[in-house]
């Protein structure tokens, strides 16, 4: 052997005898020595006091995943145990995270490529305590100093494929939010099938999209309150987070109750490093839609109880903001069914809500929550605490326009039939509800009346206080007929009813708003009838009265009733108010009072002929709106031209009323001669007692 022969076999023989005892004292090599200045050296870089108190240990293992020659390369199995993490000084509990076991594999080949590769990690037992102050500060958050603030960022790249865990224990104690959670995870006694859980379409669905989800491994339970509302549920959940394969779904199912609102869901999770995509199926029930306020920060109306089921999904990471859509959901709102698609968009500087609502069979009682009209007992039952006095009509309660504020909003809404009592001919509703920066327009609000239609232009604005609103409303062709379907002689009348107003107002109720309003009022109705039993009917029992005094029991034929009347900080005047019927001309002079519910009306008949009653006084209707009182004035009857009503004065609204004349049923409308004749200045002609 030559010289150098013999050098270079010397040099390789060193060379392998240095790495095999390299190897041996890795192998052998005891690390629980670098514990301290390990310990140290983390708790300096965090902040936070940082300790590995058990054993720390390397096994040295093949990676059967690996392929080829990368086969026979060992990678270090890290196993430490019982670790802890501190809190910040700020926080009152010592212990942020404790974990039993930490296991985790490194691949040594990406070191080279400054790339530090974790396939998994395994934590036994996880026990965390999350705080956050109501200035901001949580202890999930942490402070790092670079040593150099010019230094360029460092090229190595920490990469972890997946989280596993088995039981733990994890409290939240969210100040800012009103929030205190404690929730228990524990393993199932068995694994449960995906597909068991939401069954073979969904399951099947999800696998199209990606990957198989994983089995349910985990129950979980939580208690506690979510902003400052108490909160119980349970659920599932799957045993492995996939961080870097955002395709892998992480399997969810629960059923929450926070206060009166119960919450049911089943699904997947992807993306979770990022909290990338929900895909839901999602259940919602409670007692009123307005509840979920607290909980969703999505601003919805006050309802009866309501239930829904449809299907969530949600991409968390868009560039407009946060997308969650409510899709081909169905559900039961009081006693009306609801459909519908909705969007949800946490966009800048508002989130909103769009979409499209549909009850195939509304009930119109289920819509009184909207203004705060329905009864003390279901503001009760829905949680609410606002009660409607009990000598008051207009409804008092105050509409939550600070919320308003939080979010946009663009819906429509179709009721395609109303179901009602015979005192509310209503048929079909559409609206198109827009809410742009506290401003809120139903334009237009469209209701189906008794064979004609009822459009409004509403709009509130939330930004003043007190709300100011707008609405402008007209009737056209609602059939006397349908309007009044039990009064017998109405059912061969080819009258109509028609109107007009024009309204607003300032103030957080629809009492307040109608109580400072100011704007007029216009309406016709042409070849009717009247008589106490349609008043009964109508359920005015003032009316009743009235009509028996001037007429007694029978029926009486309506050619015309015109009413117009100006409205001045919530007081209603009578401009013209007149029935004009086939026994007398009846007119109406006074005041509704809509700030204090009061009534002031003088009734005086003038008879055609000889068939009216004798009575030589007029009646008066006085008192509060929801019981007012009726009587016979205990003065003479007034000749008209020096009475209650002038002609020159009544012109000018029998002029504006002419406009709402319409031919009905091809038959002459019969108040267009009344109306001409009180144009002209002319008394219709009449002959008195």
């Amino acid at each position: 052997m030559t010289r150098t022969r013999k050098i270079l076999a010397w040099t390789f023989a060193s060379l392998v005898l240095l790495l095999a005892v390299l190897v041996l004292i890795i192998v052998f090599f005891d690390w629980n020595r670098i514990k301290p200045p390990l310990n140290a050296k983390v708790s300096e870089e965090l902040h936070r006091a940082f300790a590995i108190n058990g054993d720390l240990s390397v096994v040295w293992q093949r990676e059967p995943d690996e392929g080829g020659w990368r086969a026979w390369v060992p990678w270090p199995h890290v196993v430490a145990q019982d670790l802890s993490l501190g809190n910040p000084d700020w926080s009152k509990v010592p212990q942020m995270a404790t974990l039993k076991r930490v296991e985790l594999r490194i691949s040594p080949l990406a070191l080279l490529a400054q790339r530090v590769v974790i396939p998994r990690i395994d934590l036994t037992e996880p026990n965390a305590s999350l705080q956050r102050l109501a200035d901001g500060r949580a202890n999930w958050t942490f402070k790092f100093d670079p040593k150099d603030p010019n230094a360029e960022p460092s090229n190595w790249v920490v990469d972890i494929g997946a989280i596993g865990f088995d039981k733990g224990h994890v409290t939240l104690d969210d100040q800012s939010l009103k929030t205190q959670l404690d929730v228990l995870i524990d393993p199932l006694g068995k694994p449960i099938p995906f597909t068991d859980i939401v069954g073979d379409k969904a399951a099947k669905k999800t696998q199209e999209q990606g990957a198989a989800p994983q089995d349910y491994a985990f129950a979980i339970k939580v208690s506690g309150q979510y902003h400052g509302q108490k909160l119980n549920g349970q659920g599932k959940i799957g045993g492995l987070l996939a961080l870097q394969d955002a395709s892998r779904p992480f399997p969810l199912q629960a059923q929450v109750k926070v206060a009166d609102s119960s919450v049911e869901l089943a699904g997947t999770l992807t993306d979770p490093m990022n909290l990338g995509a929900l895909d839901l199926r999602l259940k919602l029930a409670g007692t009123s839609l307005g509840n979920l306020y607290p909980l969703t920060g999505v601003t919805l109306p006050d309802t009866p109880p309501y239930e829904t089921d449809g299907h969530l999904t949600a991409r968390l990471h868009e560039a407009g903001g946060a997308l969650f859509r409510y899709e081909d959901f169905n559900g039961k709102i009081g006693q009306s069914d609801i459909h519908g698609n909705l969007s949800y968009v946490a966009s800048q500087p508002r989130p909103k809500l769009s979409g499209s609502l549909l009850s195939n069979q509304l009930l119109f009682a289920d819509l009184a929550p909207l203004i705060g009209a329905d009864s003390n007992a279901k503001q009760q039952a829905r949680g609410g605490d606002s009660k409607q006095p009990a000598d008051k009509v207009l409804p008092v309660e105050e509409f939550k326009t600070d919320r308003w504020r939080d979010m946009d909003a663009d819906v429509e809404f179709t009721g395609k039939r109303i179901v009602h009592s015979e005192k509310l001919p209503f048929n079909d509703l559409y609206t198109h509800l827009v809410l742009t920066d506290g401003v809120l327009s139903l334009e237009p609000l469209r209701f189906g009346v008794a064979g004609g239609k009822l459009d409004a232009q509403i709009r509130l604005n939330g930004h003043t206080d007190p709300l100011e609103g707008q609405a402008k409303l007209t009737a056209r062709g609602f059939k006397l007929k349908q309007l009044f379907p039990g009064f017998e002689p109405m059912k061969t009348s080819f009258g109509e009813l028609n109107g007009d107003a024009d309204i607003s107002g300032r103030g957080n109720s629809v009492a307040k708003l109608l109580g400072s309003a100011n704007g007029n009022l216009k309406m016709l109705i042409n070849d009717g009838a009247i008589s106490r039993e349609l008043m009964e009917l109508a359920g005015l029992n003032v009316g009743n009265y009235v009509v028996g005094k001037i007429f007694g029991d029978k029926e009486v034929k309506i050619n015309c009733a015109a009413a117009d009347m100006g409205i001045k900080s919530g007081l209603a005047s009578t401009r013209l108010f007149v029935f004009d019927t086939e026994n007398a001309i009846i007119y109406i002079d006074g005041t509704a009072n809509m700030a204090t519910e009061q009534l002031d009306l003088t009734v005086t008949p003038e008879s055609k002929g000889w068939r009216l009653i004798s009575l030589r006084s007029p009646l008066y209707v006085r008192g509060k709106f929801i019981k007012p009182d009726a009587g016979v004035k205990a003065v003479p009857l007034m000749l008209r031209g020096a009475g209650m009503v002038a002609l020159g004065v009544i012109a000018a609204p029998a002029a504006g009323l002419l406009a709402l004349v319409a031919p009905s049923g091809g038959e002459p409308n019969q108040c267009a001669p009344l109306l001409e004749q009180m144009k002209a200045g002319k008394a219709p002609k009449t002959v008195k007692n």
